[in-house]
């Protein structure tokens, strides 16, 4: 079950991906920043933390929980995203 989620802050895109291995991504104009392979370790995370403005850092987190298809991306701590990821 692939997924590929594009999803945009500030200025730059974003990419989350579930890999049809269950392991997920962190993408960041179309450049891999982080990947975390399947594992029983609930949730999986994955993060990056990107200079969007000058010396203005932004920490992008995202945790996944292969159990029940929960997905929740945060900036510094911020909800920016949740939805759950279902079978297609």
């Amino acid at each position: 079950m692939a997924h590929n989620l594009t999803f945009n802050h500030r200025h730059k895109t974003f990419e989350f991906v579930l890999t049809d291995d269950g392991a997920i991504e962190l993408w960041l104009d179309g450049c891999l920043r982080k990947r975390r392979v399947a594992s029983d370790k609930q949730p999986q995370y994955v993060w990056t933390n990107v200079e969007l403005e000058w010396e203005e850092h932004h920490y992008i987190e995202a945790r996944y929980w292969a159990v029940s298809g929960e997905l929740k991306i945060t900036v510094n701590g911020d909800p920016l995203l949740q939805q759950t990821l279902t079978a297609s």
